[in-house]
């Protein structure tokens, strides 16, 4: 089955979890064989990193020209922060 480059919202109460699909233009060596791009619903992005971040996650990268933030759970699995959407 082919799932790239498409997204789905699944929304239950007042909550939403997105999901999107999309190929890498590199190889990734090590950890990750799925990344995830997290979008908060009912906050912005900083408080939602700030909340992660007091839960054990880790800030990574936060690129000023790139509109996500990059963070860490406590295994080291890699994922993002997007904007609201």
């Amino acid at each position: 089955m082919k799932a790239l480059g498409w997204c789905s919202q699944h929304r239950r109460g007042p909550t939403a979890l997105i999901t999107c699909w999309q190929p890498l233009s590199e190889d990734k060596a090590v950890k990750n064989r799925l990344h995830l791009d997290l979008a908060p619903v009912e906050q912005d992005q900083r408080a939602e990193v700030e909340r992660l971040v007091m839960l054990g996650a880790k800030v990574l990268d936060d690129p000023a020209d790139d509109p996500w933030i990059v963070l860490a759970d406590p295994e080291g699995n890699e994922f993002c922060v997007l904007p609201p959407r």
